[in-house]
């Protein structure tokens, strides 16, 4: 059994009855539950229920989201995890991004988003509209990020890695929902993850509350009057949620807690807005508190984009025609050194300084006197949006030779630039020309 610290048990005890401790403590041992959230930007639930080799159960927190057998192995290697059909998420950390209830034409900051569970969620409820802004002060974590916001199709999102205090005071009021899912002291993963267990001390819990509520009022400076923000963690720790929550509303006046609007879970004692979610609930841990700022919600947004014509945009726009059927991605294209980048159709400000590491999506690179498309433009599309594409179903045997970076046979009348897809989302692309499709998929992402 693990060995749980003895403050631990004391605070467990004081969150729970005697019969939900015992529950919790006879348990800490057993499968801990796991999950995953379809990405209707690529699949449909019906359709990823079809092509998924194992029965989904419906999870309370989320629509999109299903309990998978403990027993699943091999998810991440899967034609349809790397077409970015789903994302493998913990079923209660979906709880936060449906409190948050994002709307179709929000604007969206993630403000501690790596690994980007939450910031996919996110870009789900919008639909390619809005604006996502996700952000990971921690540089590594911010490009595992972004090749997640790749991986799931996400065109309208900006990824940065910024200190949360200078992201925050440069987008002063810019955004309509943000929410803050909080670096926290792990209790509510102890089932799953035994090094949370033994790196968990009192003293760490209490450092994490004042960094949180650090990152907590830097997230109220990018907010707009009458705007939305979420405060998550997935800790039990009354210290790192409602004391944290009650620390910033005595200090900013201008919020107030409202009720997180949801029947999963169970209510706080101490402040019933909130939401604290046991693994009885149907998940590890998390907990949830939503807050408004008062006010009109006004759009005192402006873009900054400028789009200054060039020969490099006029030969990606002529790409762009060559590859794609009605321009999905839009018409804004930026030059960055040798990258071509789609931006996303927002209001979008300047950018300079803010440790912005992909906004939109790279479209294509300057080779001498040409340009070439990029892994990212294909992956933000699906099979029907492109000229040209090679749709392969799920068990076809040149799926794994396109993923080891081999050439594949296709048919001898395609030629030029080409998708590739499985099951009409695309994976990848690469070059036709003879019967044969020369390998373009990144090298990193070859296995």
């Amino acid at each position: 059994m693990k060995n749980l610290p003895e403050d631990f048990i004391h605070e467990m005890k004081s969150l729970l009855d005697s019969d939900e401790y015992d529950e919790y403590i006879n348990n800490i041992d057993s499968e801990y539950y796991r999950g995953i959230r379809i990405n209707r930007i690529k699949c449909s639930v019906k359709n990823a229920q079809k092509l998924l080799p194992f029965e989904l159960k419906s999870v309370p927190f989320c629509e999109t989201g299903f309990y998978i057998p403990f027993d699943v192995d091999g998810l991440g290697a899967s034609a349809l995890h790397r077409a970015g059909a789903f994302y493998s998420q913990e079923p209660s950390a979906m709880s936060a991004v449906t409190v948050l209830d994002v709307h179709k034409g929000d604007y969206v900051l993630d403000l501690c988003a790596a690994p980007g569970g939450k910031s996919t969620q996110i870009a789900d409820m919008l639909g390619g509209t809005g604006l996502l802004w996700s952000n990971e002060i921690v540089k590594n974590r911010a490009n595992i990020l972004l090749s997640n916001i790749e991986r799931m199709g996400i065109s309208n999102s900006v990824v940065s890695s910024c200190h949360p205090e200078k992201l925050c005071e440069s987008l002063f009021g810019y955004f309509d929902r943000i929410l803050v899912d909080a670096p926290c002291s792990g209790e509510g993963m102890f089932r799953k993850d035994g090094r949370a267990v033994d790196e968990w001390t009192a003293e760490h819990s209490k450092a994490c509350a004042d960094r949180q509520l650090s990152i907590l009022e830097s997230a109220a400076n990018a907010l707009k009057e009458g705007g939305t923000l979420v405060y998550s963690t997935c800790t039990f720790s009354v210290c790192e949620n409602e004391g944290v929550i009650e620390k910033f509303l005595t200090r900013h006046p201008e919020f107030s807690l409202v009720d997180c609007g949801v029947n999963f879970g169970r209510r706080s004692a101490i402040l019933p807005e909130t939401v604290r979610i046991f693994p009885r609930d149907g998940g590890e841990g998390h907990f949830a508190a939503k807050l408004q700022r008062r006010g009109e919600l006004l759009d005192n947004r402006s873009s900054q984009f400028y789009m200054i014509p060039s020969k490099d945009i006029v030969m990606a726009q002529q790409l762009y025609s060559e590859l794609f059927v009605d321009k999905p991605l839009g018409e804004r294209f930026e030059v960055i050194g040798d990258k071509i980048l789609l931006l996303p159709d927002a209001d979008i400000p300047a950018l300079h300084g803010l440790g912005v590491i992909r906004a939109g999506v790279l479209f294509a690179e300057k080779k001498k006197n040409r340009v070439e498309p990029c892994h990212a433009a294909f992956m933000a599309v699906n099979a029907e949006q492109v000229q040209k594409v090679i749709d392969m179903k799920i068990d076809d045997i040149r799926i794994n030779k396109y993923y080891k970076g081999e050439e594949i046979e296709i048919p001898e009348y395609i030629n030029g630039f080409t998708a590739v897809a499985v099951e009409g989302m695309n994976i990848g692309f690469g070059k036709a020309s003879g019967g044969v499709l020369k390998n373009r998929l990144p090298k990193g992402l070859r296995c």
